[in-house]
């Protein structure tokens, strides 16, 4: 028997995040909602506009970083108390009749 390695082909557009233009779908759309409850809210299209882009740009640069960062902010704030280093409480361990080494 050969010891060979297996190659397994992926196409590129699999593993590509589906964006557009360049940032993730959700952050896209999160921006383009407050771009336009601000324009709602304020009457200004130029607050809108400057809001969205703002938003805009900073989801493109959260993309470009990692394109999963979004689901990991949201496992990290639902998970809070078991990632926090500060809540650790220790537990006793107790072995009973094993042989130690």
């Amino acid at each position: 028997m050969t010891n060979s390695r297996r190659i397994n082909l992926v196409h590129r557009s699999l593993s590509r995040p589906l964006t557009i233009l360049g940032a993730e779908r959700k952050l896209f759309f999160f921006a383009m909602c407050l771009g336009a409850a601000t324009f709602n809210l304020l009457n200004s299209l130029s607050g809108g506009v400057l809001i969205f882009f703002l938003l805009y740009f900073a989801a493109r640069w959260a993309t470009k970083t990692d394109p999963q960062i979004l689901r990991l902010l949201l496992a990290a704030a639902k998970l809070r108390a078991q990632y926090d280093p500060m809540k650790f409480s220790s537990i006793s361990v107790r072995r009973d009749g094993h042989a130690q080494a």
